[in-house]
This record gives structure tokens, C-alpha cells and sequence, in this order.
């Protein structure tokens, strides 16, 4: 396993001047061989030579998942015998984008993910057993088994769901890492209650997670988290990312936010007009990426709102970390006066055993207001576990939607639709 790279502990004036020359040789290369960029930088009147810091970047628009997904040919800057793979968004806030990668792309990807493994601890001892699919053009099951071959890491591609079959293959090869999505650690506890296994004394002692949160904002254990220690203590880390910026931002053993590489990417936070908040303050999450040749954005809006923290880290690391995801722009709700995130709803359900599996539905009422409704499966459907949760949501949400009991195979099928590679758990139906 590669050392911490020294970017990584320098102080702020070091890594934003360092991040100031990559963004010039970025800029150049749009120029150079981007369709999209170098007509937006003609439009806009925009000389790249007066682009000497990060906070001139404000002086160039900010492009959109619209604009990537109408003109996604243009923001091409190979040619297509380059590709060596395409890959897509997930959807779960729209329709999937499609990215494009070279080798380099490729090479890139697996160095992130080095790092990744490299701040959760894991070394050339290590063997991870990946619980996400690696198919159906799904970036991150193909980043952790590069990042995992170029770290010199063993890895056991099982593949999503089947807590057997990830039991079996834990019995056999006695991995020491699970990737996998947190709630699914909660299927493989209660599999292995079932099943007489001695889950707490097996040889798993970690597990990097994707997909749900597992932090408070103050960085304590969520309601998940804690659910899942109390029963299998073992390391959890928190990971952000998306298949656009082709980053990950993984936690250290500090557990204290996804840790920035600043030699893959440049991060801003910006508010809704598109101006950069107060310094350490929440702001919706506008990434550039460094080093990418297939597809590079500048000034990409991930709509995803998070909170930056500068101070360093007790890990040795000086650069910037993401707090964990408040919510995404576009399914903030609006609900009697107050203001959510699904995330912040979804956590609250975690804490009834009683409650297996929840969607989130949004929709618009005849005046156009946002309602919700709460979508349970759970194996106690009376009115007092009704009231429980009704009283869980207005002690912590200061709100009570409608919770609405279902039968196992309906609430699978909102949570699994055939088109879907994970989970969906909020579905927005508003106008």
C-alpha cells in the first residue's frame, strides 16, 4: 500500500496552490479538446489565461446533469476508439448519465480507490469481500476490485444480496473487509441469528459503506450505525461518491468526514444563486475534476448538499473533508412549515426492529404543496407500532407523515424496480 500522499499534508496555502496549477493545465485542456467547454468559453467571453485561482472560477457558469445529459457527445474529449469503458449514474435523482473512460480513466479510478483502502486502514494483508454488483455499468463495483488490484489487496467478488451465499464465501476465504451498503449488515445479522452463525466471532473486522449515511452532522453514529454495532461491533467507514466526478471521499479511522484527494479533484460550495457560501458552512457540492481525459467537468453541480471541515485531521491528513450528505437540492420537502431531507426520515426508521424495509414517497397535494407518506413493511402492523413511529417522527422531525403499512412483495417492489441496480428508498412523484 502506497504512503499518504504528501498533497495530503500540507498545509491550505500549499494544496490550494497546487490545485491552482492543475486547474490551468485543466482549463488548457478543455480548451483544447472539448466541444462543450471551449463553445462555452467563446459564448461567455471567457479568457482562460485570467483564470489564475479558485476563486475566479465564479467568473465561468457551472454546468448542470442537464447540460451532460443533452449534450453528452460534446463533452467527449477523445475520440471513441479512446473508450475503454462506459459507465452510468445510478438515477436515483433522474435519469442516468452516461461517462465515458479511458484507460487513463481507468488507471485514475483504481488510484482513487487505493486511497480509499488506504484511509480505511486496509494493507497488502488485507481481503475484501464486495457485496455490490461489478456489471449493468455500475462504476463503483468496478473502482474498489482496480483499486483493490492496484493496492495489492485480495478481493471476492460475491455480488449483491444472498446473505448465505456471503456467509459460505466469509467461512471459506475468511475476508477481513466487507464493501457493502449498511443496511444490508443488518440482513447478514439477522441471517446469521437464524442460522446459528457466530457472526461476532467470524473473521470480518470492518466495512467500507456506500449508499446510506452512518454519521450524525456532529459526526456521532446515526440511528443505522448504531443498530449495527450493537449487535456486530466492528469498524464502520463512511464513504461519498459519484460516478460523474470518478472520486471517492472515504473516511479514516478518525471517522471525522471523507478525507479530499486534492490531486483528483477541486471541490466548491456554493448556495442557490450559485455564489460560494461562508467558509465551513453547508452548500450544494460543485466539483471539478482533475486528470480525467475522457469526459473532465468543470464546475459540475452534484446537487448533493454537504458541509465542509478544514481543521486537520488526527490522522496526519491537512486537506479538506466532506461532512456527512445533508440532503440533495432537488428532494429537499417542504412540509408544514418545515424543511427535510430524506436521509434525515429514513435514519428515524432504523430504529424499529419491528421495521424491515421503508420508502419515502413524495407528492403534491391539490394546492400544490409537498405531502408525504411513509411506505413500511414492518412484522408488527398495529395501531400501536403506528403511534410509535408517528411519535418517533415528531420528537425528532417536529412532523408526522402518513405511515402507511404494506405487504412484503408490494414495498419490494417500489424498493427493487427492475431497472434499478440499488435499493430505491425515496421515490419523488411531486409535480
Amino acid at each position: 500500500m502506497i504512503p499518504i500522499p504528501d498533497i495530503e499534508t500540507k498545509n491550505s496555502t500549499e494544496i490550494k496552490a497546487f490545485q491552482e496549477v492543475k486547474l490551468k493545465e485543466h482549463l488548457m485542456y478543455l480548451k483544447m479538446n472539448s466541444t462543450y467547454y471551449s463553445e462555452l468559453f467563446q459564448r461567455e467571453g471567457i479568457d482562460i489565461a485570467e483564470i489564475k485561482s479558485l476563486e475566479d472560477l465564479v467568473q465561468i457558469p457551472v454546468t448542470t446533469k442537464d447540460d451532460l445529459q443533452k449534450y453528452n457527445d460534446q463533452f467527449l474529449c477523445v475520440e471513441k476508439s479512446k473508450i475503454a469503458d462506459y459507465v452510468t449514474s445510478s438515477g436515483t435523482s433522474g435519469d442516468p448519465v452516461l461517462v465515458a473512460l479511458t484507460d487513463g480513466d481507468l488507471d485514475r479510478l483504481a488510484y482513487n480507490e487505493e486511497l480509499s483502502f488506504q484511509c480505511a486502514g486496509l494493507n497488502s494483508d488485507s481481503i475484501i469481500q464486495l457485496t455490490t454488483t461489478i456489471d449493468r455499468r455500475f462504476m463503483a463495483g468496478l473502482a474498489y476490485f482496480l483499486g483493490a488490484r492496484k493496492a495489492g489487496v485480495g478481493m471476492i467478488r460475491v455480488g449483491s444480496g444472498v446473505p448465505e451465499l456471503q456467509w459460505d464465501t466469509i467461512k471459506r476465504v475468511q475476508p477481513d473487509t466487507l464493501i457493502c451498503v449498511p443496511s444490508f449488515l443488518l440482513k447478514m445479522i439477522e441471517f446469521a441469528e437464524s442460522n446459528a452463525i457466530d457472526y461476532q466471532n467470524s473473521s470480518i473486522q470492518k466495512a467500507i459503506c456506500i449508499g446510506e449515511p452512518l454519521r450524525n452532522q456532529d459526526f456521532s453514529d446515526n440511528i443505522l450505525a448504531t443498530k449495527i454495532k450493537s449487535k456486530w461491533p466492528i469498524e464502520l467507514y463512511s464513504t461519498y461518491a459519484s460516478t460523474e466526478m470518478g472520486t471517492a471521499f472515504t473516511e479514516c479511522e478518525a471517522g471525522k468526514g471523507g478525507h479530499l484527494h486534492p490531486e483528483l479533484i477541486i471541490c466548491e460550495f456554493l448556495d442557490d444563486e450559485n455564489q460560494p457560501v461562508q467558509q465551513g458552512m453547508p452548500g450544494e457540492l460543485v466539483i471539478t475534476t482533475l486528470g480525467v481525459e475522457g469526459m473532465p467537468l468543470l464546475r459540475y453541480k452534484t446537487g448533493d448538499i454537504v458541509q465542509p471541515h478544514f481543521e486537520p485531521c488526527s490522522c496526519g491528513r491537512t486537506s479538506m473533508r466532506l461532512g456527512p450528505l445533508v440532503g440533495r437540492k432537488q428532494q429537499m420537502i417542504k412540509y408544514k412549515g418545515t424543511s427535510l431531507y430524506p436521509p434525515s426520515l429514513l435514519d428515524l426508521l432504523n430504529d424499529f426492529d419491528e421495521v424491515k424495509h421503508h420508502v419515502i414517497e413524495v407528492f403534491s397535494s391539490e394546492i400544490n404543496e409537498d405531502e408525504i407518506q411513509v411506505v413500511v413493511f414492518s412484522t408488527d402492523d398495529s395501531d400501536e407500532m403506528l403511534d410509535k413511529i408517528k411519535d418517533r417522527f415528531r420528537a425528532k422531525v417536529r412532523v408526522s407523515p402518513r405511515i402507511h403499512f404494506v405487504s412484503e412483495a408490494e414495498i419490494m417492489k417500489l424498493k427493487f424496480p427492475d431497472s434499478s441496480r440499488k435499493a430505491i428508498t425515496f421515490l419523488d412523484r411531486r409535480n
